[in-house]
């Protein structure tokens, strides 16, 4: 007999219309002694069925569903048939391609794999466990993988705060494979790049930017370019290739900055990009005091991990788009990004409005950007976008 997640009333709409996660306080009473990772199945307080789930009892989500419906069990079938549809959805996207070879793999609830991420590096798998549950059936997850697609690494990059807070341990490097993998290789619209496994943030690359990286190149030719934040240098490569003038790009991180430079040369564009250590904040302040930028990028890191932070998070983006505002030629362009779940799109464009304005500055919105389609969002779940960008023309008041 499976356990019984009993949600209260109030609650049941959202789940019913196809939202995958069962909050804590929308839960009104567990029956059947459920088991942390466990199986339980979901039901309103007239004991209608509406999924099937894994449990997370230390979890303010209580619930991630995987199954809609009665009688449908969390299965290695399960799991197995939900991971090659997602193969074949990237497969229906173009990916991998003669020119790009990665990319998200699973995207978690956009693939009806709630806690589970796997991104495609090359010849390598990098996976992110989220939850308890499906840690405990990672057997099937790297069964499934060496069948699909045969990798030559499997690596666990799960977060170990997120680990901790669900009750296991995360492996850490390579859980499958070769163990002398030292390094990430793979292609990115053509782009060369090698990520050492002890610098990864994410898995080690943010594939979701792929489309912001391609409006760069595209925006790049005869401007001077600012990347803030530009961990292994993608965009500032990418803008290189795309034409520009010149390009500077900015990270805190001493080792991130060598590694750029490196990708750099492994393209041929060593002479066409300075990379500087440095805080992003600092650096827009300095540029904005000699002449500024004709193209600023600002794709800081996540700012609000949970929903608490998000006041913080909202004061931190108002001064990062000053910041940029300032450093960004009268009449140029900033590309301004959050990856902050909590921070949706109305909120980033009011920081951005407030920061401008802070800096004698109006932001005219051009276009809007999310995350690419290897990231997909089930309708009915507003939390998967959440990654937003505006492209903004900066022009004096």
């Amino acid at each position: 007999m499976v356990p019984t997640v009993v949600v209260k009333p109030g609650h049941v709409q959202p789940i019913w219309a196809g939202h995958p996660w069962v909050f804590a306080q929308a839960v009104e009473r567990v029956q059947g002694g459920a088991e942390p990772g466990g199986e339980v199945e979901v039901v309103d307080g007239r004991g209608n069925v509406l999924g099937r789930g894994l449990y997370s009892p230390r979890s303010a989500i209580r619930v991630r569903l995987f199954t809609r419906g009665p009688n449908r069990p969390i299965d290695a079938e399960t799991l197995a048939g939900a991971l090659g549809r997602a193969v074949e959805r990237r497969s229906a996207l173009g990916l991998p391609s003669p020119d790009t070879d990665a990319y998200r793999l699973v995207h978690a609830e956009g693939d009806d794999l709630p806690g589970l991420v796997v991104d495609r590096y090359g010849s390598d798998c990098v996976v992110q466990f989220g939850t308890i549950g499906i840690k405990q059936r990672e057997h099937i997850v790297y069964e499934t993988l060496t069948k699909e697609l045969a990798p030559r690494a499997i690596v666990d990059a799960s977060s170990p705060a997120i680990a901790k807070r669900e009750g296991f341990q995360p492996d850490g490097g390579v859980a499958r494979g070769d163990t002398d993998l030292r390094e990430l290789r793979f292609t990115e619209r053509g782009l060369k790049f090698a990520v050492p496994l002890d610098l990864a943030q994410k898995t080690g690359f943010y594939l979701d930017q792929r489309p912001l990286r391609a409006r760069v190149e595209a925006l790049a030719a005869n401007r001077d370019v600012l990347d803030c934040y530009s961990y292994v240098g993608a965009v500032a490569l990418s803008a290189a290739r795309g034409g520009a003038k010149r390009v500077e790009a900015v990270d805190s991180s001493a080792l991130a900055i060598e590694v750029a430079a490196e990708n750099a040369e492994l393209n041929g564009l060593s002479g066409r990009v300075s990379f500087r250590r440095g805080e992003a904040i600092e650096a827009l302040h300095h540029a904005g005091r000699h002449g500024g930028f004709d193209l600023v990028i600002c794709d800081p890191p996540k700012l609000a991990a949970r929903r608490s932070a998000k006041e913080a998070a909202l004061k931190m983006t108002r001064r990062v788009a000053a910041g940029a505002c300032q450093a960004t030629k009268p009449g140029g362009l900033l590309l301004l990004s959050s990856c902050s779940a909590a921070i949706n799109l109305a909120d980033l464009t009011r920081s951005a409005a407030l920061g401008a304005r802070d800096v004698g500055t109006r932001p005219l919105v051009l276009e809007r950007l999310f995350q690419g389609p290897d990231h997909p969002v089930p309708a009915a779940f507003p939390e998967g976008l959440y990654l937003s960008s505006l492209l903004l023309q900066v022009i004096p008041l």
